[in-house]
């Protein structure tokens, strides 16, 4: 009965005029980026990030979560129709899609990745609606060292799980922790790695940091690789056949939504390994593996509903717990600290229609998804063809605008100039970024527990150990990071990002 009243509550909050409008303008931005190749989820929340400052905290919540999951959706637009994902957790939705698109299957192709990614979308909408609220409560019973292990574990996850070397992966973490102490320490006073700046002491802004790294990088390493694509597909016909064929993949799409919703909840997992994760199962329990890369449609339908469903329950543990499990989640993260809303498990109470009006706004924005990429899908088609060097002016101008609004002050566009050539650096390095911003969003929450944790136990370090959970999630994360030495999981590791890339 109390879940019926917070659901009544939550979709209350999200049929509401403003909320709808944000919701519609979220999901359709989203699928915009991901339809358009070079773009993604992380840098279109960190350059609209600015943009929900001046919102409500729910309505400007709700639109950055539409974009990320709404980009899901659209990355299957680009794999199915040219060979090139929109989103990186689309890779897979290629393999088998764009052979179904070669064949003149595009439109099925298109029909069962909207109808799976709804489905997923909805069952993990449900999901969080059951597993949060308990989650919620346990964490409650969390003491410092809890938490200090809790995002160690999700930090190593991280590192663990990042593309290209692990060494490189805890260069970039500790890097993010270090940036993240700049500014003026609360406890003593002391100003730390300011070198005299007074525009430091309140800390470096976290709309430079995350829209150099993402944003602006993204832009400069697209405009390095970028070709024309060309779509074999001009006109999409057969949705009516995509639909018909719904209980063929039924299985694949259920598998699909379970694994997604696993994975989605683990720190470090999230979409992309999703639907890995998804295609090797389909592809093992198949009766006919050796047609998977051919157009299957199990092959299709198992990962995009994965990754929807990854996408969507990686909000658990940033809600629930404080603990991104993405880059967008991190970005998520940092919203809410701009709106005075400390991310943990005093959201749900604290912040009701916040937490239970996005997840009804999920279910909104999955349904208008549906109608977005099935009766539109013509203008999707179009937008394949925008040429990237008309759209990457805009995207720098809107950056740098949304920063220097955040402060009004142009240390900061000087800071976002100085992390864009950073992220560039980095990308041509091969090292990613994510565990960078993780760690600097980690860092002072981090730093904040241990000092806790420290007080309480008189300086003994045991504290950490001594407690059970504590010692458990420690032990977690010494094997995820030992993991990668082992010979097989390297390999295995280095094989997924391989087809990856």
């Amino acid at each position: 009965m109390e879940l019926l009243s917070h659901l009544a509550l939550g979709f209350e909050t999200a049929l509401s005029p403003i909320n709808l409008f944000y919701c519609f303008a979220g999901v359709l931005i989203g699928t915009l980026i991901g339809v358009l190749p070079g773009l993604g989820p992380a840098p279109t929340v960190a350059m609209l990030l600015p943009l929900s400052f001046g919102l409500p905290p729910v309505s400007g919540f709700i639109m950055l979560s539409g974009i990320f999951y709404g980009a899901q959706y659209g990355g299957s637009t680009t794999a199915i129709l040219i060979n090139t994902p929109g989103e990186s957790s689309s890779v897979v939705t290629a393999l088998d899609g764009y052979q179904m698109a070669r064949k003149g299957r595009a439109g099925e192709a298109l029909a069962m990745a909207a109808v799976g990614s709804f489905i997923a979308g909805t069952i993990a909408t449900i999901i969080i609606a059951l597993l949060a609220p308990p989650l919620a409560r346990a964490a409650l019973l969390f003491g410092p060292a809890e938490y200090f292990s809790l995002m160690v574990l999700g930090l190593i996850a991280a590192i663990a799980l990042a593309n290209g070397s692990v060494l490189k992966a805890v260069a970039m973490a500790v890097l993010g922790l270090l940036l993240g102490l700049v500014g003026t320490d609360v406890t003593s006073g002391v100003q730390r790695y300011t070198f005299g700046a007074l525009k430091l002491y309140d800390g470096i802004a976290i709309v430079a940091i995350a829209m150099g790294l993402f944003s602006v990088a993204e832009v400069l390493r697209n405009l390095e690789d970028q070709s024309e694509q060309q779509t074999t597909v001009t006109q999409v016909t057969g949705l009516a056949a995509g639909l018909s064929r719904f209980w063929e993949a039924l299985g694949s799409i259920l598998r699909g939504t379970a694994i997604g919703s696993v994975l989605g909840i683990l720190p470090g997992g999230g979409a992309t390994l999703s639907s890995f994760a998804s295609y090797a199962i389909e592809k093992k329990i198949s009766r006919h593996p050796e047609k998977f890369g051919t157009g299957v449609l199990q092959g299709l339908a198992g990962p995009e509903s994965a990754n929807n469903a990854g996408a969507q329950t990686s909000f658990i543990p940033m809600l629930t717990l404080g603990l991104p499990s993405n880059p967008v989640m991190a970005l998520m993260i940092g919203a809410l600290m701009i709106h005075g809303i400390q991310p943990g498990p005093n959201v749900i109470s604290e912040q009701p229609a916040l937490f239970w009006g996005l997840i009804a706004s999920m279910w909104i924005g999955n349904t208008m998804l549906v109608v977005l990429n099935l009766p539109l899908v013509g203008l999707w088609v179009r937008l394949l063809t925008f040429p990237y060097h008309l759209l990457f002016p805009a995207i720098v101008v809107i950056t740098c605008i949304g920063v220097f609004s955040f402060n009004n002050s142009m240390f900061d566009v000087w800071m976002l100039l100085l992390f864009s050539m950073m992220g560039y650096i980095l990308v041509k390095l091969r090292c990613e970024p994510a565990p960078m911003l993780l760690g600097f969003i980690l860092g002072p929450m981090m730093e904040e527990h241990l000092r806790r944790a420290l007080l309480l136990s008189r300086g003994s370090m045991t504290v950490f150990v001594e407690r059970p959970i504590s010692a458990t999630m420690l032990l977690i994360a010494l094997v995820l990071l030992a993991a990668p030495a082992l010979s097989s999981v390297r390999k295995r590791r280095e094989l997924i990002f391989a087809e990856g890339d």
